[in-house]
C-alpha cells in the first residue's frame, strides 16, 4: 500500500506543475479533472495505511491532516491562478506544509526511515 500512496502523490505532484502550466493557455481542464481523481486516490490509499497501522501514534493523523493540507493548497492555487487572483500565500503554505509531511512521512516507522 506504500508503494502505491507515494505512486499516487509523485503522480499528482506532476500533473499538478502540468494543470499549472496548461492553465495559460486555457486548455488545463481535463488535467485538472485527472488531478482531481489523483487526490481521490491519495486519500483512498492514505486512510487504508492509516487502517493498516495496529498502533496508531498521533503523528500518523497529524501527517495526513498535513497531506490534506497540501491536496487543499495545490487545488486553491490553481482556482486562484485561473481566476487571476494573488496565491503567494498559498504557496507559502504549500511549501510549509510539504516540508512538514516530508519529514513526517521519513522520520515515522512506516516506510523508510532516514531521520531515524
Amino acid at each position: 500500500m506504500t508503494h502505491a500512496h507515494l505512486t499516487t502523490w509523485i503522480v499528482a505532484f506532476i500533473l499538478f506543475f502540468v494543470a499549472l502550466s496548461l492553465q495559460k493557455n486555457g486548455k488545463d481542464k481535463v488535467v485538472h479533472m485527472i488531478l482531481r481523481l489523483f487526490y481521490l486516490l491519495i486519500i483512498a490509499t492514505g486512510v487504508g495505511m492509516l487502517f493498516s497501522i495496529s498502533n496508531i501514534d498521533i503523528l500518523y493523523v497529524l501527517k495526513a491532516l498535513v497531506g490534506l493540507w497540501i491536496i487543499s493548497m495545490w487545488e486553491m492555487i490553481l482556482i486562484r491562478n485561473k481566476k487571476g487572483e494573488k496565491s503567494t500565500i498559498l504557496w507559502v503554505q504549500l511549501v510549509v506544509a510539504f516540508l512538514l509531511v516530508l519529514y513526517l512521512g521519513l522520520s515515522l516507522p512506516l516506510g523508510f526511515t532516514p531521520f531515524m
